[in-house]
């Protein structure tokens, strides 16, 4: 994989009459196989800051590159088709269509982009399997437990196996026991497929657990 590289990010918004600065002039770099938790209280900008890198949010100023290209420079189209090809997003609730099962679910980012439906099939059944949900694949998200549709969730965000997975708060919605095996899941596909993991929580033990740790604090990464 080419380097995720942020470089000089800020993020302002106006509020009435007011400016608020939110991010200041953050700096970024993750490879292949790297794994980085962004810690910070709630309200930090903690996810501002990962919808950026993942190319949802344009900041005020700097730049997210991923190799070569600039991310915030690609028209509106070729943005989207970049985020479905080389990103994928877990985020705190899991967003799972709720009209479609499980293996359903899991083929939406392959039909998206394109893929020949069987293609689309096979990939998000083996991808299941790989989660442990092989037998739950013809189950609705209604029909599964919080830990089991995060698994789902997991399971779509890696089947088109993308270079950088961004996870905001994973396991802020989940019980202690199934938390970790979310958990558990995140870090062993990391280190199976060699993909990249950045993952925003306030959760200080969860970050110790990724190989990098920083923390968000008045707009600023402290390393």
């Amino acid at each position: 994989m080419s380097e995720l590289r942020a470089k000089g990010v800020s993020k302002r918004f106006q509020l009435g009459e007011r400016e608020i600065e939110i991010l200041r002039g953050i700096d970024v770099t993750v490879g292949a196989g790297d794994s980085l938790a962004i810690l910070g209280v709630s309200g930090a900008g903690k996810s501002t800051l990962l919808h950026i890198l993942g190319g949802l949010e344009r900041p005020t100023d700097g730049q997210v590159t991923y190799g070569e290209s600039n991310v915030y420079t690609l028209p509106p189209v070729e943005l989207s088709r970049f985020r479905n090809r080389t990103l994928g997003f877990v985020f705190q609730f899991h967003h799972l269509l709720p009209e479609f099962d499980a293996l359903e679910n899991v083929m939406m980012p392959g039909l998206l982009g394109g893929m020949p439906r069987a293609e689309a099939r096979d990939m998000a059944s083996a991808m299941l399997e790989q989660v442990g949900l092989a037998d739950r694949r013809t189950h609705r998200p209604g029909k599964l437990s919080g830990g089991e549709r995060q698994r789902v969730a997991i399971a779509r965000a890696l089947v088109l196996s993308p270079r950088v997975v961004l996870a905001d708060e994973p396991t802020g919605n989940l019980d202690s026991r199934t938390a970790r095996e979310v958990e558990e899941l995140l870090l062993r596909l990391n280190s199976e497929r060699g993909t990249a993991l950045i993952l925003v929580t306030h959760n200080q033990d969860l970050g110790k657990r990724l190989a990098k740790t920083c923390f968000l604090s008045d707009g600023v990464l402290e390393w």
